[in-house]
């Protein structure tokens, strides 16, 4: 995107309006939508830096008040606007009646512009791209899904029991995570409390004793003075550091594209990625082309709703080998994100006319892998939990330790 300077002729006066857009006649196109007058000139240039300071200020603020719908509720009423569509009810009337019955307040807000929306002629799925970080891609995708077929109740109904799919597995995750993460609160709270009151207790006789402490002690001592002294300052820094870094993956493609590559590169985190990723991408998918819709217009709609960008950007090479007019199969295989086994499963699926049955095979095979992937977190993450325990542990005791035996050998007179 780039910043344009509009020059255009209002009531006899000029007015110069500044906005971002693709190009000049994007540019163009916008004024003369917004604005009344005459263009005379259009210009690229550079974003003051009041706006510029004022445009990120908007956005950080956006960015920490914004929430998504409660998994539970979204379900719940797409379940329901389903249901209402199918009893011939408009869409507008079913989505206002949702709104007025939701105790959900992002719910409510969200549905009430989307009969709004509908209401000035938009189509669903145009008015929910304003709310694609409430809704999520996964909606969006199959109401068009539906938008195209004509069966907007059944890619509804489809969506529902998706959502409850992808809701069970983050309730799995979350119990699998549960006791390792309490585990490491409690650590954590044991440790501060012990940097906070008991090496304090410590400080004294180590300074009177005057010799060179060991490293393990002069850990031990900064740890206490930076949290004895800055500790709110060490608080609001990770505060700021936190909000910064979500600033930057919402606002910066660069950004998140080096964020999410990270993550592929993170032990245990980078399986659980690709393979719920693999999970969605092929059960979306096997629901547009038993749809009936062309398979590069079913890859197109499908990667559109994966969120990790190197993944989607593996994934968008196959839509392009496809519309070359190579076969899926192959198109799969250059991603390297296939074994060779489901290759095969896809191309007896292309060669047999039954490619639909055969993706949903894979689907399941890829929910099979995320299953076991859950169910072996725990055990998984106990050597690093213990690990981390341990380096918890010999740093206290060799950092309060080590100094009193050179006490006891200096008295001995060693």
């Amino acid at each position: 995107m780039k910043y344009f300077i509009v020059t255009v002729l209002t009531k006899g006066k000029k007015e110069e309006i500044g906005f971002y857009s693709e190009d000049k006649k994007a540019a163009a196109s916008y004024v003369k939508l917004k604005f009344t007058g005459i263009i005379i000139k259009i210009n690229e240039g550079q974003e003051p830096l009041e706006a510029q300071f004022k445009r990120f200020k908007t956005n950080l603020l956006k960015n920490i008040q914004k929430k998504k719908i409660k998994p539970d509720s979204l379900i719940a009423s797409i379940r329901q606007l389903a249901v209402m569509i199918n009893a011939g009810i408009s869409i507008h009337d079913s989505l206002k009646e949702i709104a007025d019955a939701t105790d959900d307040e992002t719910l409510k807000t969200v549905f009430s512009k989307l009969a709004d929306d509908i209401n000035s002629g938009h189509s669903l799925s145009a008015a929910m791209e304003n709310f694609r970080f409430e809704l999520g891609n996964l909606t969006i995708a199959m109401v068009q899904l539906g938008e195209k077929t004509g069966n907007l109740d059944e890619s509804l109904y489809a969506l529902a029991n998706m959502q409850e799919e992808i809701r069970a597995n983050i309730v799995k995750f979350k119990k699998a995570m549960a006791y390792p993460r309490n585990v490491m609160i409690a650590m954590a709270v044991a440790f501060t409390i012990l940097i906070s009151y008991v090496v304090p207790q410590f400080k004294t006789i180590f300074e009177e004793l005057g010799a060179d402490l060991p490293l393990p002690t002069v850990i031990l001592l900064t740890l206490e003075h930076l949290f004895n002294n800055y500790g709110p300052f060490v608080l609001a820094g990770l505060a700021a550091a936190f909000i910064t870094l979500r600033y930057f993956i919402n606002n910066s493609i660069v950004f998140r594209f080096k964020w999410h590559q990270l993550l592929l590169r993170t032990i245990l985190i980078k399986n659980i990625i690709k393979f719920s990723t693999l999970n969605r991408f092929t059960l979306v998918f096997s629901e547009l082309v038993r749809a009936g819709i062309p398979i590069a217009e079913a890859l197109d709609t499908t990667v559109e709703m994966i969120d990790n960008l190197p993944l989607k950007q593996k994934l968008n090479s196959v839509r392009t080998t496809v519309e070359k007019g190579g076969t899926l199969n192959s198109g799969l295989k250059d991603t390297e994100l296939f074994e060779n086994m489901i290759i095969q499963m896809v191309r007896a699926g292309e060669d047999s006319g039954t490619l639909d049955t055969m993706i949903q095979k894979v689907a399941e095979y890829y929910k099979m892998r995320f299953d076991a992937i859950i169910d072996g977190l725990s055990e998984a993450i106990e050597p690093i939990m213990l690990f981390i325990i341990a380096a918890m542990v010999i740093l206290l005791a060799l950092g309060i330790f080590l100094p009193m035996w050179s006490m006891g050998d200096a008295v001995q007179g060693r």
